[in-house]
This record gives structure tokens, sequence and C-alpha cells, in this order.
């Protein structure tokens, strides 16, 4: 069987890395499966789940808050700011985030504020959705 080799950072660590029978990525214009021999590409991803499935048939959960992808034939390397393993996901403090996201949207006295908010409700809502999905996967 067939296998790529797939590395999930963040800029704080390296989140996985390892073999992989396929990649389902959040792409900006819609979900994203990457299968051995791909074809080359570099893409932007948007918040949401990264689902790996190794080649021992688990499946591995990763929540990113948005990114750069690169996939090779035989690799494919995810780059984002922010990556939260899904069995490290909290949802009661994705909903409080959401929460406050919403608070400064209200609150938001420019067109930067209302932006930077818009940016952030987008992130939580995104991880909040993460959370319920791996939670009810396990």
């Amino acid at each position: 069987m067939s296998t790529l080799h797939v590395d999930v950072v963040s800029a704080e660590e390296s989140i996985f890395s390892g073999e992989a029978r396929f990649v389902v990525l959040p792409g900006v214009e819609g979900e994203l499966g990457i299968y051995p021999r791909h074809t080359p590409l570099i893409t932007k991803i948007k918040p949401g789940s990264v689902r790996i499935e190794t080649d021992q048939g688990e499946e591995i959960f990763i929540f990113v808050a948005g990114g750069i992808i690169e996939v090779q034939p035989h690799a494919v390397t995810v780059l984002s700011d922010t990556a939260i393993r899904g069995k490290d996901l909290d949802e009661e403090k994705a909903l409080l985030a959401q929460q406050q996201a919403q608070e400064a949207l209200k609150n938001a006295k420019s067109d930067i504020d209302m932006a930077m908010a818009q940016s952030e409700l987008a992130v939580m809502a995104a991880e909040l959705a993460a959370a319920r999905r791996f939670l009810q996967r396990h």
C-alpha cells in the first residue's frame, strides 16, 4: 500500500509527523483530499479540521486556525500559526472565546477592529465545530 509523509507544524511545535494513507484538509475553496502521488500544490487552508488516516488505520484529528499546505507526490506539509490535537480541544474554552469575539465585534469602533473581531470569530466558530466533531467521534 502506498503512503505519504505528513507533517503538521504550528508556530510553537510539531503536532504530527508520520506516514499516512490520506489527509483531508479545509481548503479555502472547499475540502481537499490528498492521497499518495498527488499533483504538487501550494495553497491556503482555512480554519477547520485536518483528518489524517495513518498507515496503521488510526485516525488523527487536528484543528488548524488556517495556514498553508505544500503537497508533493509523497509528502504533505501543513503550516499553521495555531494547531491543536483533537484530544486537546476544549469545547467550553472555545465557546467562551467565541462569545468574547462576538462581544468584541459588537464593540468594534473602527473597520480594523471589526475585521479583527470577525476573523477571530470565524476561527473560534471553526474551533468549536472541530471540538464538537471530535467529541462525537470519540
